[in-house]
C-alpha cells in the first residue's frame, strides 16, 4: 500500500497545474516528465523527472527499512522491497487519483531499480543513454532499456553478482508493463509522428 501511494502521487499533473495547464490535455496527454518538459519547459520537466525517480527510490528503501525492523521479515527484506517497487511503479502508471491514467513508469522504475538492484540499474541506464544518443527518441530508449533489464539481471545472477532468481521474472513483468504503456508511441513511430529531441 505504501509503495502504491508513493507511486500514485501525480507529480507531472501537479506540475502542469502549477504552470497553468492540464498536462493530460496537452502534447501526448501523458503526465510523465517527457511530456511535461515538452509542454511546460525544462524546469518543470526536470523537476518531475527527479520527483518520479525519488518516488521509486524512496518506496524501495522505506520498505527495506521497515522489513528489517519486523522480526518475521528481517531475514528477507528484499522480498518486501521488491513488492514495494512493483506497487510503486503500478501506482505511477495507474494512479487512483487520476482515474488510473498515469505515466509510463520509466523514471519511477529507474528509481526503484537503483534502490533495489543498483548494478543492474546502472547497466540499463547506460543502455538508455546509448540508444537515446543514437535515435534521439526517449520512447525507443526507454523500451529497449526496459527490455534489457531482465537480461541484465539474469546475467548478474549467472555470474554471481546477484542471488535472487525471482527478480528475473519480476523485472520481466515490469519490462512488459513499460513496453505496453508505450503502445501509443509505437503507433506514432509507425506513422512518423513521434517527436525526437534535436541534437545540440
Amino acid at each position: 500500500m505504501i509503495g502504491y501511494l508513493f507511486g500514485s502521487f501525480p507529480t507531472g499533473y501537479l506540475a502542469g497545474l502549477l504552470a497553468g495547464v492540464d498536462i493530460r490535455k496537452q502534447g501526448s496527454g501523458n503526465i510523465g516528465a517527457t511530456n511535461v518538459l515538452r509542454v511546460v519547459g525544462k524546469k518543470y520537466g526536470y523537476a518531475v523527472f527527479l520527483a518520479d525517480v525519488l518516488k521509486g527510490f524512496a518506496a524501495v528503501n522505506l520498505a527495506h527499512f521497515m522489513a528489517t525492523r519486523i522480526p518475521a521479515s528481517a531475514q528477507h527484506p528484499i522480498y518486501f522491497a521488491t513488492i514495494a517497487a512493483v506497487a510503486c511503479i503500478v501506482g505511477h502508471a495507474f494512479p487512483v487519483w487520476l482515474r488510473f491514467k498515469g505515466g509510463k513508469g520509466v523514471a519511477t522504475s529507474a528509481g526503484a531499480m537503483f534502490g533495489l538492484m543498483p548494478v543492474a540499474a546502472t547497466i540499463v541506464l547506460v543502455i538508455w543513454i546509448l540508444v537515446f544518443e543514437i535515435t534521439r527518441y526517449v520512447s525507443v530508449a526507454s523500451v529497449i532499456a526496459a527490455a534489457g533489464l531482465p537480461v541484465a539481471v539474469a546475467i548478474l545472477i549467472h555470474t554471481g553478482f546477484m542471488h535472487d532468481p525471482f527478480l528475473v521474472y519480476i523485472t520481466a513483468l515490469l519490462a512488459l508493463l513499460v513496453v505496453w504503456r508505450h503502445r501509443s508511441n509505437f503507433a506514432r513511430l509507425r506513422a512518423g509522428r513521434e517527436q525526437r529531441f534535436p541534437r545540440k
